[in-house]
């Protein structure tokens, strides 16, 4: 949940689906969970992605919108991270709990 809207999201839970996440996808449709990762690429990407990083508490330690191709995001503290269509993401504080069933 996120802004107490419902966020489909599938899980990266094999290594093909972490190695590949949503990279070569035009239109993205739902989100991607990346349980225990704390970086992410966008190499090879079709199109800009929301990325939310959590704690182990699923607080959130760091979010960036419209994150465009060829970055690198690492983040030490983060232990799961979410990435998103562009644009999903509005009005997330730093800290705030989201509820992931």
């Amino acid at each position: 949940m996120i802004n107490k809207e419902k966020i489909s999201l599938n899980v990266a839970d094999t290594f093909q689906k972490r190695l590949f996440g949503l990279m070569g996808k035009r239109h993205i449709q739902t989100g991607l969970f990346f349980p225990k990762t704390r970086s992410i690429h966008t190499f090879f990407m079709k199109t800009n992605i929301d990325i939310i990083m959590l704690d182990k508490n699923n607080k959130i330690i760091y979010f960036e919108k419209n994150v465009s191709k060829n970055r690198i995001i690492i983040k030490k503290k983060a232990y799961h991270t979410i990435e998103l269509p562009s644009n999903t993401i509005n009005n997330l504080n730093l800290g705030e709990e989201l509820t992931i069933c």
